[in-house]
């Protein structure tokens, strides 16, 4: 047997340099991470909020999020353990209950905004029917259709953040 090359010498080790520790235990991807909390430098000071949805064994967690200097900040949050409380009982982990908790939680943001009697929800036909003008947002190369019901206030825009979890279909 011929010689071998010793390619991780004293060298080697005193230029190596550590991960982050989240990044060693697997639970946070820095690079979408940095991705979703960057804002662009026009808008100082202004928070660019993140959808967190977070998949357990027992339970569907969603959080809506934004990020300061000092640390992230949860703006309102829902779990999946408060469905019964609605009517949902079983099957607390599964799509069906991760739409309700979407739902919750999206209504707990628009009752801390303000704007809750702006978008109503499910009712009568009458009160459903939109009203306000409808207009085109391009982001990404896709155009999007948002009503925009009131001249003064914008609807609310979040990102969707699923951490390390794929997003393919049956994951």
């Amino acid at each position: 047997m011929g010689l071998v090359k010793v390619l991780k010498n004293k060298a080697y080790y005193k230029r190596f340099q550590v991960k982050k520790r989240r990044r060693r235990q697997g639970k946070t991807d820095y690079k979408q991470r940095t991705a979703l909390v960057k804002q662009a430098k026009n808008k100082y000071a202004m928070p660019k909020y993140r959808l967190v949805v977070r998949k357990t064994n027992a339970r569907i967690i969603c959080q809506i999020i934004y990020s300061t200097m000092t640390g992230d900040k949860v703006m309102c949050q829902a779990d999946s353990f408060e469905l019964p409380r609605y009517g949902l009982k079983v099957g607390l982990k599964n799509f069906p209950a991760a739409y309700c908790v979407g739902l919750l939680v999206g209504r707990r943001c628009l009752q801390k905004l303000g704007m809750d009697e702006m978008y109503t929800g499910v009712g009568n036909d009458e009160e459903d029917e939109i009203t306000g003008e409808i207009m085109e947002t391009e982001w990404n190369k896709r155009k999007y259709f948002v009503d925009e019901l009131d001249e003064d206030r914008r609807p609310f825009k979040c990102f969707l953040d699923i951490g390390l979890a794929y997003t393919v279909l049956g994951a």
